[in-house]
């Protein structure tokens, strides 16, 4: 990773990890992934853009593996997922085939902006939703 990239990741995931996280998981409406924490064994709960599509829910990750909640999920793929407010379970994959770029073009507009300007590694991940 570059030197300028090692910065925006630091710089990103320090006011995300402090600030922004913190008060998003609490507004009742944010998309919310809940991983199980790999070393804690935790719940650990990361507001994220992305989109349901039937039984299938969308996400591109900004920082790939070196995000905690895709370590985690590489660990234990069961998760949670918070859309609109109510709670579902499924089965995280991680998906380093998929073009990210082109799957941000089909998710909301506002967080996709945010991951392709601020992501250096980005990671499509696919949650079969089961409950």
């Amino acid at each position: 990773m570059s030197r300028l990239a090692e910065l925006r990741f630091r710089a990103t995931t320090g006011f995300q990890r402090h600030v922004g996280n913190p008060v998003l998981r609490r507004l009742p409406f944010q998309t919310v992934l809940e991983t199980t924490g790999r070393v804690s064994g935790q719940p650990r709960q990361t507001p994220v853009g992305g989109r349901r599509v039937g039984d299938v829910f969308w996400l591109v990750s900004e920082f790939g593996d070196k995000s905690q909640y895709v370590r985690n999920i590489k660990a234990d793929p069961r998760v949670r997922v918070r859309i609109n407010g109510r709670w579902h379970t499924g089965a995280a994959h991680l998906l380093p085939d998929d073009d990210p770029v082109a799957r941000l073009r089909s998710l909301p507009r506002l967080n996709s902006t945010g991951v392709r300007a601020l992501g250096t590694n980005l990671l499509t991940i696919r949650v079969d939703l089961t409950g």
